[in-house]
């Protein structure tokens, strides 16, 4: 099978790290993949074999978007397959396949606006949503052909050293640094527990980090809290950390919390739809940095972090073999 990814930019994020696995585990598979995406730093760590085609699929503009379609349009019949992920491929994804035949899906990532970005979903031939929360969030902008295939987990090279607090109090962040991740909130919760004995690493860069680096300043904060930028070992450090704060206000299914349950590590985690069927109690409400204070001042005591199972998790291998499958039910109606 020969399959178009389009991806508006290949950085640190979710999304990224989703198609970056998935066409890894593709070609093991026989399958030949190419890439359509603006670039970003993961691009180098993509499988030697994929085909990157350079082309600014993220710009929310017409004319843009009408120049993509034409630069993929004239490879007609390279691909048996297009599939977008996030909006604005989606809508080239769309207007390609209008005139070449080739079928497109989409990943949905997340929950999205319900406004004129997401008319291209009706018109895929499929939808895959990452979660329930999804899927039920954009219901009556799908098409009849659609499916939740929850994201997958590798199995982490390593795994939790199994020291917490108070005996580890080194706190860890790891994402994209968008206001949507609510991490000032973690931090100005941290800010009124001085007199305790923490750490915060973040693991991660984005349109926020200047922001937030100001706000750890006028906290005080600068020997507590330290940037670290994107990494690509976060599982090295989620191994050897007492505990991931994960404080975001809105996600489709976040694999930092997957992979932080793969590894073992304890997980504070927002009260967010997506997180809830993985929860066995009580998590901590988005954007009260009262509660998330109260909730960190427990695990600075030994308490346990917020109750999620890792029972439920999906292997990457499942993941990718639905995904696969997916496709052939497209392509053979």
């Amino acid at each position: 099978m020969r399959i178009l990814h389009i991806v508006p930019q290949f950085e640190e994020g979710g999304v990224e790290r989703y198609v970056l696995h998935l066409s890894r585990e593709q070609i093991a598979h026989g399958h030949q993949v190419s890439l359509a995406t603006a670039g970003g730093k993961l691009v180098p760590m993509l499988h030697p074999e994929v085909q990157v085609l350079d082309l600014p699929v993220h710009r929310k503009n017409l004319f843009t978007g009408l120049y993509c379609v034409h630069c993929l349009a004239k490879k007609r019949g390279q691909w048996d397959i297009l599939h977008a992920h996030s909006r604005v491929p989606a809508w080239i994804a769309w207007w390609t396949s209008a005139l070449t035949d080739m079928p497109w899906i989409m990943t949905a990532h997340a929950p999205y606006s319900l406004n004129a970005g997401i008319i291209p979903l009706k018109h895929a031939k499929g939808v895959i949503c990452v979660s329930q929360a999804v899927e039920d969030h954009l219901a009556g902008h799908l098409p009849s052909r659609t499916l939740t295939i929850p994201n997958g987990i590798r199995k982490p090279a390593r795994l939790w050293n199994g020291q917490g607090f108070p005996q580890n109090p080194k706190f860890l962040y790891v994402g994209y640094l968008a206001r949507r991740k609510g991490l000032d909130v973690a931090i100005r919760a941290l800010g009124q527990l001085k007199e305790r004995q923490w750490t915060l690493d973040v693991l991660g860069d984005g349109a926020q980090r200047k922001e937030w680096e100001t706000l750890v300043a006028e906290l005080g904060l600068q020997d507590r809290v330290t940037f670290h930028g994107f990494r690509d070992d976060a599982v090295e450090w989620m191994a050897d950390s007492g505990c991931l704060l994960f404080p975001s206000h809105q996600e489709g299914l976040p694999l930092t919390v997957l992979e932080a349950l793969a590894v073992g590590l304890p997980v504070l985690a927002s009260d967010i739809e997506p997180h809830r069927p993985l929860a066995t109690g009580p998590l901590i409400p988005p954007g009260d940095v009262e509660a998330w204070r109260s909730a960190i001042e427990k695990v600075l005591d030994g308490g346990p972090a917020s109750p999620l199972s890792a029972e439920s998790l999906t292997t990457f291998e499942e993941m990718a073999n639905r995904v696969e499958a997916f496709y052939r039910e497209v392509l053979n109606n």
